[in-house]
């Protein structure tokens, strides 16, 4: 989804979004090829984890079935030329691995700091910033299975624009991106649910840029008798022209290194002295690939992902093969 939100939000398509619907899926499509690989079920573990640290993010392998079971089910998505295929992800192979954690000691209990696992080089958007300038770091993001982080004017982390988010958006995400803020744009994608305020900000801005075209899409889904019943949940998320004492409230509201609360803009959180363990089964539960590093005056430190896990991993993989060898 986030592939076509991108592709919606180009200025070759913002004139007949409608029309850009119809493309062919080629238009979307990555370029790297990399991105998905065939293995075979010999494959091994070590195997794999090169593939996934050489680029590769789904791992399509064959399923061994038998024939009674393939007769029954001949066709479906994991289903191709007689054969039934399984994908593994990153979160597969962290989740292998967390189930034999015991094997990596003493590395589960280091810290994601002492690991030296912490990418300072992150993406991020002011909150105050056009969400436009954001579409950049969210199509760079998707091919980097991480996110977006949306700051304040003193760099403290308030939230993030996911593509795990925006997966479950649908296409008027496209016409909120240009329109609204980057905080804005969180508090639509926030709740499951626009506020009714920021959806005819968004009206207005849209008719100011002639862009009928994502004035009929949003028209479409979020009519006036829709919006009668948006919640008082919805209403006391501030808009862009909240006073400076609000948005100081609000940025510190539900900050925890251990979990991410209802609001689907929330970014899960760690410390640098975050066990390595702790930090997986928060990505886990979660079902992201990432974890954001914080201090405790909420100053982004960076981000833990799955990619740089799998690394330390690998490392130490090598190391028990040398041992053995010798």
């Amino acid at each position: 989804m986030v592939d076509i939100i991108c592709f919606l939000c180009k200025e070759e398509n913002l004139s007949s979004p409608s029309s850009a619907l119809l493309s062919p899926v080629s238009a979307i499509l990555p370029k790297d090829s990399d991105l998905v690989k065939h293995v075979d079920s010999s494959t091994s573990l070590v195997e794999a984890i090169d593939l996934i640290l050489q680029g590769a993010q789904n791992l399509v392998v064959p399923i061994q079935t038998r024939s009674t079971k393939i007769s029954r089910r001949k066709h479906g998505p994991s289903f191709h030329n007689g054969r039934e295929y399984c994908w593994l992800t990153q979160e597969d192979v962290i989740q292998f691995i967390l189930s034999r954690i015991g094997l990596f000691t003493p590395i589960p209990n280091m810290s994601v700091e002492a690991l030296e696992i912490i990418r300072e080089e992150i993406l991020t958007v002011d909150y105050h910033a056009p969400a436009t300038m954001a579409l950049q770091a969210i199509a760079q993001s998707l091919g980097e299975q991480t996110s977006v982080g949306v700051v304040d004017e003193d760099g403290s982390l308030v939230g993030e624009i996911s593509p795990h988010t925006l997966c479950g958006c649908d296409e008027t995400v496209a016409a909120a991106i240009m329109t609204l803020s980057s905080g804005d744009l969180m508090s639509y994608i926030d709740w499951g649910g626009p506020p009714e305020d920021i959806v005819k900000v968004m009206k207005e801005k849209l008719k100011e840029k002639k862009l009928e075209g994502l004035l009929e899409i949003l028209a479409d889904d979020y009519s006036s008798d829709a919006l009668t019943s948006s919640s008082s949940d919805d209403e006391s998320i501030s808009s862009s022209s909240s006073t400076s004492s609000n948005r100081s409230a609000k940025y510190n509201r539900s900050w925890s290194y251990s979990a991410r609360m209802v609001r689907k803009a929330e970014a899960i959180v760690c410390h640098p002295k975050s066990s390595l363990i702790a930090v997986m089964i928060q990505a886990i539960s979660h079902r992201v690939n990432y974890v954001w590093v914080m201090e405790d005056d909420y100053s982004v430190v960076g981000i833990v992902t799955f990619h740089d896990m799998l690394h330390v991993f690998r490392d130490h993989m090598e190391s028990m093969f040398e041992d053995l060898g010798a």
